[in-house]
């Protein structure tokens, strides 16, 4: 069974670049352009590995708010959070999330999904 990777990001090249990254991974990847879209998913398709999620985005809250709920429902599921235009603090990561500033290299991001995917 392949990994399924939950890729959130609202700007279309952006998401683009994240599915193929996943996808040549070998990995599956499901698609949100928000962090509501986002827990939809998380509520009704089993087996999510990996959350990737954009910090800034539109809707109920930015990827930071949502990489805190998934830790917090779905403890078991690794997180990645990426920005090109804010770099969090520490403190404002949830544990056992990885923080990569825009642009990233594509490399050491998948290397940091296998790590998190299995």
């Amino acid at each position: 069974m392949t990994s399924k990777i939950l890729v959130v990001e609202d700007e279309p090249f952006q998401l683009i670049t994240a599915v193929h990254v996943v996808e040549d991974a070998g990995f599956e990847a499901l698609e949100a352009h928000d962090a509501d879209e986002a827990l939809r998913l998380l509520e009704s398709v089993p087996d999510i590995k990996v959350l990737w999620t954009d910090i800034d985005m539109p809707g109920s809250m930015d990827g930071l708010r949502l990489a805190a709920v998934v830790r917090n429902r779905w403890a078991s599921i690794g997180i990645l959070v990426v920005s090109g235009m804010k770099r969090p603090e520490d403190d404002q990561l949830p544990e056992r999330s990885v923080f990569y500033p825009k642009p990233y290299d594509i490399q050491s991001v998948l290397d940091t999904l296998i790590r998190l995917a299995t």
